[in-house]
């Protein structure tokens, strides 16, 4: 049977038509979108070291490694946490408040979702390809809205790493020490460790067991010589590390922090840090976004939401069904609506409904659990995707400082804090 020709010319435009939407949307950038999750491998990784914070905004600066070797040169980058990102400090949950400037982080971070509201400036897209000077590649990614932030020993703990220490060299209780990251279990991938030099000083601290001590220990102890050279032999411990300026320290070169020797040193600085964060949640409430939201009349609602992840378990514990709930509003920072009469002031109330767990290991940012409850006053912020402050009636009822709330919505600043704070270098 013959096709009319017009009948074919118009199929094969729109078959040409949709193989160019096709492509285009392709070669458009990853964005994280409202309501998702974003996947942690299509994320931008780099590390740098924290030199800002403004944390009730929940943002700072890094200043980035690159490429090159002239690290010291390297303008600090802005960077903004997404609502659902994961802070860990010393391998325990952490806010940006818990962090010393001076930290080097681990990051994966993605190109800003909107950026008409991003609350950092904007860069272009292919910025991380660029040469800045005798900095190299690398040291301004435009992707700039972090998923996930962690320092050294939390990030060697969570991909199964070390670092092995193969020689130090001291003086005066200073000096450097040559050392490389590696599987904790099995041979460096390739079969041979980059070495780096780190630098120590007097002020390093030294953890083994529930003792802290200081370099001076560790040579009174003869651990380590009093001058000149020494082979460690592989000496497998978790390190925090820093930058600072030093002599001689032109060229890229970290500086060492922190050094703990076992892991019941570790565990004892990861539940100090748990705690501390445990406190902080307790008292600004669970951070959570908005999956559903079933009207009912005169103002009932029944409500879905989704924790987000990277919190202590035992917090996740105390939603239970049956139990009570309060929800305030809150921002893409994290600030409480309306707080100036207080959270629990504003917020809806009412029973859990339900608990659930979602199958299998939740994406990073994501608790994977769903708390459902039921209100007879549901307030505007409870939307679906928006982003919801919630806790049970057993957490402490406080007033959070001035700077964590949104006024009365008379400052736009309040709601979407914008990008002028930061220098141009």
């Amino acid at each position: 049977m013959n096709r009319a020709p017009w009948l074919v010319a118009l199929c094969l435009g729109l078959s040409l038509s949709s193989s160019f939407a096709n492509a285009a949307a392709a070669d458009e950038p990853f964005r994280p979108e409202a309501g998702k999750f974003p996947p942690l491998e299509k994320a931008h990784t780099y590390r740098g070291e924290l030199v800002f914070v403004d944390h009730v905004n929940r943002r700072g600066s890094l200043r980035v490694q690159g490429e090159g070797g002239t690290y010291f040169r390297n303008a600090p980058q802005p960077f903004a946490l997404l609502p659902y990102a994961v802070v860990r400090y010393h391998h325990a949950p952490a806010d940006l408040r818990d962090i010393p400037l001076g930290t080097v982080m681990h990051v994966r971070a993605f190109l800003p979702p909107d950026p008409k509201l991003s609350a950092v400036p904007v860069l272009p897209v292919n910025n991380k390809d660029k040469i800045a000077g005798y900095s190299g590649t690398g040291v301004a990614p435009a992707e700039n809205h972090v998923l996930l932030l962690e320092d050294e020993p939390s990030h060697c703990q969570r991909e199964g790493l070390v670092w092995k220490l193969k020689e130090l060299e001291l003086k005066n209780h200073e000096g450097m020490i040559i050392a490389s990251r590696e599987p904790k279990a099995g041979p460096a991938a390739g079969g041979k460790a980059q070495e780096e030099k780190l630098t120590f000083d007097a002020a390093t601290r030294v953890w083994r067991g529930r003792e802290s001590l200081a370099i001076a220990d560790l040579v009174t102890e003869g651990i380590w010589p009093a001058n000149g050279k020494k082979s460690l032999d592989g000496q497998a411990v978790l390190l925090g590390i820093t930058w600072k300026p030093t002599p001689d320290g032109i060229f890229t070169r970290f500086h060492i922090s922190d050094i703990w020797l076992d892991d019941a040193s570790m565990q004892r600085a990861a539940q100090n840090q748990t705690e501390t964060h445990k406190a902080f949640i307790r008292s600004r409430w669970m951070p959570a976004w908005v999956d559903t939201v079933e009207y009912g009349k005169f103002g009932r609602a029944t409500v879905t939401a989704t924790l987000f992840g990277g919190m202590d378990e035992s917090l996740y514990a105390d939603f239970q069904k049956g139990g009570q709930v309060l929800v305030n509003g809150a921002e893409n920072t994290l600030k409480h609506a309306g707080g100036a009469y207080g959270p629990a002031h504003m917020a809806s109330k009412g029973p859990i409904l339900n608990v659930t767990k979602t199958p299998g290991e939740a994406p990073v940012g994501s608790s994977g659990i769903q708390v459902q409850f039921e209100t007879d006053l549901v307030i505007e912020g409870i939307r679906p995707t928006r982003v919801v402050r919630i806790r049970p009636t057993g957490w402490p009822q406080v007033q959070v400082p001035r700077e964590e709330y949104v006024g009365d919505g008379s400052d736009a600043e309040d709601r979407f804090p914008t990008p002028v704070i930061f220098p141009k270098y």
